[in-house]
């Protein structure tokens, strides 16, 4: 059976009338007529008894109704679902993100989508560099944040550069100078997040040919601040995190100049229009803010 059938049984007996069923169907008394003839023989049973009063239904299509309105009623849930999924207004969006994009950008981004999208639901993971590009390979999510260069496997929407500066305990003695050299950074204290989750840092130094002299490594971001402001050492973080962190330490420029460049990475094979829509909503909140 189909649909239509299902739509012209059920519309016949709120009318009582072929006639009518068959206006509001937008078709002919006869082919009403004709399909649910054919229902009828496929069935094996009579579903109306038809006079030239109308049509009233058997027992039998007494018996069938509300299972045929039933059934109508899930197709036009199924189709609006289908249409919200189209229109990305349904659906799960499954995002990493590593701390200060989830601090400094992601609180906009969400209330932004949100608020075109309200009944997509949003699932946030937080973790530091090597956990999103884990997440990302292993499907835990569909798109995350990550810094270039990305994992193989996925589709890269760059979005903007993030300058890697010098944080120093207050006082610090180099802190008398206007930028800080990669040189000077080798013979300090170092304070690190772990070598698995410092990509950027490390290629800062290693471009400059400097091994730091680590002396602490956490996986926490604003661990690596709080230690600089005990003097326990110094360190190198992006500008986004130190962002609205800066009051108990020296923030200097890097010299020479490093930054990272922070991308949405979508998961291959997984991009529905709901994810898409997130993606389009981060690069125009980013072009409105910045």
């Amino acid at each position: 059976m189909s649909i239509k059938q299902y739509e012209a049984f059920v519309k016949t007996a709120e009318l009582g009338s072929l006639t009518r069923a068959a206006e509001a169907l937008g078709s002919t008394q006869s082919r009403i007529s004709h399909v649910l003839s054919a229902m009828e023989e496929e069935y094996g049973f009579r579903l109306m008894q038809r006079s030239r009063s109308g049509v009233v239904l058997t027992e039998a299509g007494t018996m069938l109704l509300p299972k045929m309105e039933a059934v109508l009623r899930q197709n036009r849930e199924l189709e609006t679902l289908i249409a919200d999924i189209r229109g990305a207004d349904a659906g799960t969006v499954r995002l990493g993100a590593f701390t200060s994009v989830a601090v400094h950008w992601l609180p906009g981004m969400i209330e932004a989508f949100q608020a075109a999208h309200p009944r997509v639901e949003l699932k946030m993971f937080n973790g530091d560099y090597y956990d999103v590009e884990q997440w990302l390979r292993d499907g835990t999510v569909d798109m995350a944040f990550i810094t270039l260069p990305a994992p193989e496997g996925t589709r890269v929407i760059p979005l903007a550069e993030d300058e890697l500066l010098a944080i120093l305990p207050k006082g610090h003695p180099l802190a008398a100078k206007p930028q800080i050299s990669a040189a000077c950074l080798g013979r300090e204290p170092f304070i690190s997040l772990l070598q698995s989750s410092d990509h950027d840092i490390h290629r800062a130094l290693d471009k400059a040919g400097i091994i730091p002299n680590i002396r602490y490594t956490t996986k926490d971001d604003y661990a690596i601040i709080a230690m600089v402001e005990q003097g326990l050492g110094i360190s190198i973080v992006p500008e986004l995190l130190i962002r609205g962190r800066s009051q108990n330490v020296e923030v200097r420029p890097l010299e020479p100049r490093a930054t990272r460049t922070i991308a949405l990475a979508l998961a291959e094979g997984v991009s529905s229009p709901a994810v898409e829509a997130f993606a389009q909503t981060a690069v125009a909140w980013l072009e409105r803010t910045h």
